[in-house]
């Protein structure tokens, strides 16, 4: 009755701890579809369902290892990093717990990809047998009140995950003193003299920790053990309150060596490193009383360890109580090699129960919280957008998609968040960011006046345009060290604009602010100032009208030489040449931005206009070749009204500014006699429409060939949207506005007359049009290639443009993907379709290609569209 009274009074002491303990903790089911109790352990366990929008849920074959393994969660293999929020208790210890079974047995390269908590990178997961539960376990003391496990960066297959746990320690249990700056994660949790191979964890350990088998050797990789070792247990009552309270089950079993020495070895993950290793040791045989248990660790050689005795009856201070020395911080290889030898004056051999060994992880410095602050402000301004969604560090392991960092320590140095549905005042957390060069915040509806900026002493670029802020313009603003750039137009500012803003050394645009004035410091001048104005432009207006005078009686006479000479030619008018209107609307002919060229040059290289060889939507186009022998394509602009003056003055403004070798070159312009005309450089191989619907004449294009014209297509665009400035929105791309030159090097044409993205683009619709979804959502891949490639193309090529593609064509804007996402698939598909993918195990037939598609495809075939019933976007698990 003793001993049951004793352990009946030591159960109802720890009850109360125990269900404090339990309603802590945290199971969640990553890829869950209901929340259940686990009948074996009694423990609930939630779905992930409610807590993560990213990724979807895949059945898996499982080989009973319980029902949080009946499903796991695949992310997207992508540039993101995918974050579950844990919630804890400031400076509390706790055991986090990710496990890792992917079940399928198809012959696809297995997941490897990176585990982080927080920004500390915890481990890489690489799945070598798909059977196999992995496990990764953390100690940690919360260094604030939530906790981040991010899935990332994965090099083949796709991130996944199938538990996570977060269990919370009591009082000082594995307390260190270097855990203000590392974490604690653990290597090994060895039970010794185990009954079976399976591993002991709640509730016979109320806080659940996992303690393996010495019998599963698939989980320990335990080998070389030592002649003589010998496995004992007993039932009786074992007093476990030692600092770590390892669980009684654990103690109640050891090895014993019969010979005098016990020895293993023992591979830990991420070794060599420094460790924390624990033994423990409790005597659970019955001594005889001249007998004694001595013995000492003889391997690893550790110079404060090796030489001291355990005696644990002795150290424990009796039989059936647990004694654990420590090796706080140890140097350990990545082959642990260890054995305990007895003392010459002992007669029983050592004894071990149990192991445990954790590597200390130093903790990653995270991004500055005065910034992070601001990005979380300002997230709060938009709640229903789907840029919001991002979480764990906005810069480490991965930058979320609107910001740009700098390392060590990481601050936010750029945020893009133009036109992004961003209501209410700017936060006040701003003017913390002292590393930021450039806010991008256009386009928005931004209200209330500016916040304190002052302290933005790297702030080179502000866009606040096209919002409805209010109040002065703050004085100090011109002052910013490291200003260049700012655009605060179309607002509604007032007051005077400082000074400093308007020296010229500061690129500053303030239209459509109309209670802005630009001051007074110079008024005493002005009424001098605007005679000399006066004076001059009469002067210069005297010349100018001389000019075109003498201009007009040439071009009389040139056209009546002409006309005796030629006849009728294309020229529809006799009137003066407006060649000064294109000068004055632009000042082209100034700056030499394109070389014009003569009407009467255009005749004789067109030979009057003889080879007509297509139409784009400015007009006729027709060949010819100069004197110097460049042949050109000669655009005649159809609509002679004053709109098409403006165009055609826009047309040559943009063209002559944008080069780059993916878009087709303006070589000069003409317009005289109200013939507006573009002289491009000649593409002898014509446009991918020819070839594409033109088989008879021109021999079909493979698919690697059209590959290689859309990645020269998708640069020349991501250049227009990216590189000019401001961006320029195709919004005509069509096979017939792709040209190919002599090479088959695709250039992109007609992008002239697109809309500038800072113009008004509240009248421009931002629908994308195309059909390829219902054959899509079939999965019928195969109908939707031309029947001339049938055969002669790897399926996975085609699904990785086709996804991109149904991607291109969402209805709103928010849910494109951006020209370099575009530009990345069509080289992917490239890469696939050259066969460089390492073990690429693509069928070439349609049907399995479909049915093992494993994608952001799948997401779109199984998630609806998002929801804008409400008029503004919710997430989705796009």
């Amino acid at each position: 009755m003793g001993l049951l009274s004793h352990l009946l009074l030591l159960f109802l002491c720890f009850l109360p701890s125990i269900l404090s303990q339990i309603k802590e903790f945290i199971s969640i089911d990553c890829g869950g579809t209901s929340n259940y109790t686990d009948s074996s352990t009694g423990l609930e366990w939630i779905s992930d369902s409610g807590i993560m929008t990213n990724g979807i849920s895949v059945l898996v074959n499982r080989d009973d290892n319980g029902q949080q393994y009946g499903r796991r969660r695949d992310f997207p293999t992508d540039s993101k990093k995918y974050c579950y929020r844990l919630n804890t208790e400031e400076r509390r210890r706790y055991v986090v717990r990710a496990t890792f079974l992917y079940g399928n047995n198809e012959s696809e390269e297995y997941p490897k990809f990176q585990l982080y908590l927080n920004t500390t990178k915890w481990a890489t997961v690489t799945v070598l047998d798909s059977s196999r539960v992995y496990v990764k376990e953390m100690i940690i003391r919360a260094q604030s009140n939530l906790i981040n496990v991010c899935l990332c960066c994965a090099t083949t297959g796709s991130p996944f995950i199938s538990t996570l746990e977060l269990r919370p320690l009591n009082l000082s249990m594995y307390a260190t003193d270097f855990e203000d700056n590392f974490f604690l994660k653990v290597a090994a949790r060895v039970n010794f003299g185990a009954l079976t191979k399976d591993a002991i964890r709640y509730p016979d350990d109320p806080y659940d920790r996992i303690w393996d088998s010495d019998l599963d050797k698939r989980q320990n990789y335990l080998v070389g053990v030592a002649p003589g070792t010998q496995r004992i247990n007993t039932s009786k009552y074992i007093d476990i309150r030692t600092r770590e309270y390892p669980p009684m089950k654990v103690m109640q079993t050891a090895v014993v060596g019969t010979k005098g020495q016990l020895s293993y070895r023992l591979n830990l993950e991420d070794f060599p490193a420094n460790a924390r290793a624990y033994a423990y040791f409790a005597e659970i045989e019955d001594l005889g009383v001249n007998e004694t248990r001595k013995f000492k660790i003889e391997k690893p050689y550790v110079p404060d360890y090796s030489n001291a005795v355990v005696n644990i009856a002795e150290n424990a201070n009796g039989s059936y109580i647990l004694y654990e020395p420590s090796f706080m911080n140890v140097t350990l290889d990545f082959v642990l090699s260890f054995s305990f030898v007895k003392t010459r004056d002992s007669s029983r051999g050592p004894l071990l129960n149990a192991i445990e060994i954790s590597k200390y992880v130093e903790i990653a410095p995270k991004t500055v919280d005065q910034d992070v602050n601001f990005l979380y402000a300002i997230r709060l301004m938009s709640p229903e957008s789907s840029w919001t969604s991002e979480d764990g560090d906005p810069c480490i392991p991965t930058q979320w998609e609107w910001v740009t960092c700098s390392t060590t320590p990481s601050r936010i140095t750029k945020i893009a968040l133009s036109e992004k549905n961003i209501e209410g005042t700017i936060p006040s957390e701003l003017k913390n960011m002292e590393e930021l060069a450039e806010l991008w915040l256009n386009g928005n509806s931004l209200s209330g006046p500016l916040p304190d900026m002052s302290n933005l002493i790297s702030l080179r670029v502000l866009h606040l345009e096209n919002n409805k802020l209010t109040g002065p313009i703050p004085p100090y603003l011109g002052s910013l060290p490291s200003l260049q750039e700012v655009y605060i137009q179309n607002n509604s500012f007032m007051g005077k604009i400082p000074a400093a803003l308007l020296t010229g050394k500061i690129i500053f645009k303030y239209e459509g602010n109309h209670q802005l004035t630009r001051g007074s410091e110079h008024s005493s001048h002005f009424w001098l100032i605007l005679g000399t104005a006066l004076g001059a432009l009469a002067i210069l207006l005297v010349l100018i009208l001389g000019s075109l005078y003498l201009l007009c009686n040439l071009q009389k006479w040139t056209l009546y030489q002409k006309n005796d000479d030629k006849g009728e030619s294309l020229r529809t008018s006799t009137k003066t040449s407006n060649a000064y209107s294109l000068a004055r609307a632009g000042h082209l002919m100034d700056e030499g931005v394109a070389c014009f060229i003569a009407l009467s040059e255009l005749e004789e290289a067109t030979n009057n206009f003889s080879k007509n060889i297509g139409k784009g939507s400015f007009g006729p186009v027709y060949y010819g070749r100069m004197k110097d022998g460049k042949e050109i394509a000669v655009k005649i602009m159809a609509d002679s009204s004053s709109h098409g003056t403006q165009q055609f003055i826009t047309e040559v403004a943009l063209l002559s500014r944008i080069h780059h070798r993916n878009l087709v070159p303006l070589i000069g312009y003409c317009e005289e006699e109200h013939q507006r005309v573009l002289v491009y450089e000649y593409m002898h191989n014509g446009t991918l429409r020819d070839h594409i619907h033109d088989s008879i004449n021109k021999k079909p294009l493979d698919w690697i060939t059209r590959l290689y014209i859309a990645e020269d297509a998708a640069k020349g665009l991501e250049y227009l949207h990216t590189g000019c400035n401001p961006s320029i929105i195709h919004r005509d791309v069509k096979t017939s506005n792709i040209l190919l030159d002599i090479n088959m090097r695709a250039k992109v044409s007609d992008f002239g007359l697109s809309r500038q993205a800072e113009e008004d683009l509240t009248h421009i619709s931002s629908v994308a049009r195309g059909t390829a979804r219902s054959l899509i959502r079939k999965g019928d891949v195969i109908s939707m290639i031309d029947p001339q490639l049938a055969g002669k193309v790897k399926i996975e090529s085609i699904w990785r443009v086709a996804e991109i593609a149904i991607q291109c064509v969402e209805q709103y804007g928010v849910s494109r993907p951006k020209m370099q996402e575009i530009l990345v698939a069509i080289q992917d598909a490239i890469k696939i379709e050259k066969g460089s993918e390492a073990n690429n195990n693509i069928s070439s037939a349609s049907s399995k290609g479909q049915s093992s598609r494993k994608t952001l495809l799948t997401s779109f075939l199984d998630v609806e569209s998002p929801d804008f019933s409400n008029g503004s976007l919710l997430p989705s698990a796009r």
